[in-house]
């Protein structure tokens, strides 16, 4: 999946906000001002870092090589995902919606009910 369809699918979930507070080489995607995925288009190969539920982090590293440790990140909480095809398409789209999930879930109640009734894109 090409980084800029990456990033017009991180922006479909809802109250999505694209910032660069670290710098122009990496996209920041946010949820209520918390982050949920970071978008480096410019690496070789190009990376993402989603959070991640930490028995299901492991799982996905021993799954595909191209899932590591959150670069730059807590290592329990962040897998960083090299773009270099080894992660099919839909499997990419299922990490991003449970990172979106894990952070909507860390939010306050109020936040939570508010994003339940809307609806977040397919990993179709």
């Amino acid at each position: 999946m090409k980084t800029d369809l990456i990033a017009s699918y991180l922006m479909k979930f809802p109250q999505t906000s694209e910032e660069q507070p670290f710098g122009p080489d990496n996209d920041v995607y946010k949820v209520a001002g918390k982050i949920f995925a970071i978008l480096s288009p410019d690496d070789t190969p190009p990376l993402i870092s989603l959070k991640c539920d930490p028995v299901f982090a492991i799982e996905l590293r021993q799954e595909y090589l191209s899932v590591i440790p959150g670069y730059h990140l807590n290592k329990d909480h962040w897998n960083t995902v090299m773009l270099d095809g080894d992660v099919p398409d839909c499997e990419l789209k299922k990490m991003i919606s449970h990172s979106y999930e894990q952070v909507v879930n860390g939010l306050p109640k109020s936040l939570r009910v508010r994003l339940s009734g809307l609806d977040w894109p397919s990993v179709e």
